[in-house]
């Protein structure tokens, strides 16, 4: 009778950690999703900051800035 108890808990155990791997892989999954929007973000102000770095540069804005005081 006993082997039949530790083959059922076997099972459920067993059952268990496939829930467990899978709820593990999901949030791996969304950890990489969102640092994979993170990362795009970042890229984005870069190239926004970037632009803007090239317009204001074009322009001769800052060009000749005297901060000796």
């Amino acid at each position: 009778m006993s082997s039949v108890v530790n083959i059922a808990a076997t099972a459920v155990a067993s059952s268990q950690a496939q829930v467990q791997m899978a709820v593990a892989a999901k949030l791996a999954k969304m950890n990489a999703s969102n640092s994979q929007s993170i990362v795009q973000l970042i890229e984005s102000a870069n190239a926004s900051l970037q632009q803007l770095v090239q317009s204001s540069a074009s322009t001769g804005v800052g060009a000749n800035l005297d901060i000796s005081a």
